[in-house]
């Protein structure tokens, strides 16, 4: 079975003709328009493939609307599904960028190899990205910048950090 790449999670229906609100989580919104067939990924692991018939951006989130679900009730069995491509159709990214499933899981370690923890969430702020890091003891904020995430292997899940002085201290 193929992996598959999340663009959204449905939080709640929206409306009486099967309208669904989700937060979008995917840097490509073209996807949506792109992407008509999709995979809806329920919490239990169950899969269903999904028909996009049209979809609006309101308030940085998606509404969208899908083949055969036409009333609240039957959206109603939609929330909190995520809204899945098959990872080879993924968008291609430039060499040195990351999609967020890729980093989350990686065991990060300093740049002499002393493990720091695993990355657990990648944060948008505006600017760099923060990548959390679960430590044993305690969580690590290292923003996600080439001069101090001098490795990134995702293929081997493992990211060395040249972290500056006091950034590991807290």
């Amino acid at each position: 079975m193929e992996d598959l790449v999340a663009i959204a999670r449905i939080s709640k229906p929206r409306g009486l003709r099967g309208e669904v609100v989700a937060d979008v989580l995917t840097d490509f919104p073209e996807r949506f328009e792109t992407s008509p067939e999709v995979i809806g990924l329920f919490p239990g692991g169950e899969r269903l493939e999904l028909k996009i018939e049209s979809f609006f951006f309101q308030k940085g989130r998606v509404v969208l609307k899908f083949a055969g679900y036409d009333s609240i009730e039957s959206a109603e069995a939609l929330r909190n599904v995520e809204i899945c491509i098959a990872e080879s159709d993924a968008a291609e990214l430039s060499e040195g960028e990351f999609f967020d499933w890729q980093l989350i899981g990686c065991a990060v370690q300093t740049a002499e190899g002393e493990p720091i923890g695993r990355v657990s969430e990648v944060m948008r702020t505006g600017g760099t990205e923060i990548l959390v890091v679960q430590g044993e003891t305690k969580e690590y904020m290292i923003p996600f910048a080439e001069a101090i995430c001098t490795k990134v292997d995702v293929d081997g899940k493992l990211i060395r950090v040249d972290a500056p002085e006091g950034l590991l201290d807290f």
